[in-house]
């Protein structure tokens, strides 16, 4: 039986955990401390159909991009994704925002929904964030609402400001 790894790596916006399988990284989760990660790690791997492990050995190339993302070192990811968690219109969107909107930039809902032929699909987009496997990675932070707002984020807004000010979309938190 196939496996996914596993583990979970703290970082200047909380734990992150990150789970990989033999095509690539599938699944990140924000604040996943010790005490949740085997749970969401069962979780994926029931969704896979395999077996979870922890493995941070099997990550370490996550690990060193996410360090370097967080030290503001890394405006791109190089990483294999396995987009197997996510289908249908989830994917054209996702796969559009991790190949057109990088660092240090925001898309609105809207112009994300034109840009994969939904022009009526805003709404939908929103979904497709909340539903967003490898936040972080497949930036979903970089998403916000046309009229200027922030809007929603899946890991807590707070989590979106600090995302989007080590970018420099925002200016960072005076404290």
């Amino acid at each position: 039986m196939a496996e996914v790894a596993w583990t979970v790596r703290e970082t200047p916006i909380g734990p992150l955990f990150a789970a990989h399988s033999e095509a690539g990284l599938v699944h990140v989760a924000f604040h996943t401390g010790p005490e949740r990660a085997p749970r969401t790690a069962a979780s994926v791997a029931r969704r896979l159909g395999c077996e979870a492990v922890e493995a941070p050995e099997a990550l370490a190339a996550v690990a060193l991009q996410l360090g370097e993302y967080f030290a503001g070192e890394r405006l791109r990811f190089d990483l294999p994704l396995d987009w197997s968690l996510t289908t249908g219109f989830n994917r054209r969107v996702l796969r559009e925002l991790y190949a057109g909107v990088p660092y240090g930039s925001v898309v609105g809902y809207q112009d994300l929904a034109d840009r994969v032929g939904e022009p009526g699909a805003a709404r939908a987009v929103g979904v497709a964030m909340g539903a967003n496997p490898l936040p972080v990675v497949v930036p979903c932070h970089r998403v916000v609402e046309s009229g200027g707002g922030i809007g929603g984020f899946g890991g807590g807004l707070e989590t979106k400001r600090t995302l989007l000010a080590l970018e420099g979309v925002l200016p960072a938190p005076l404290f």
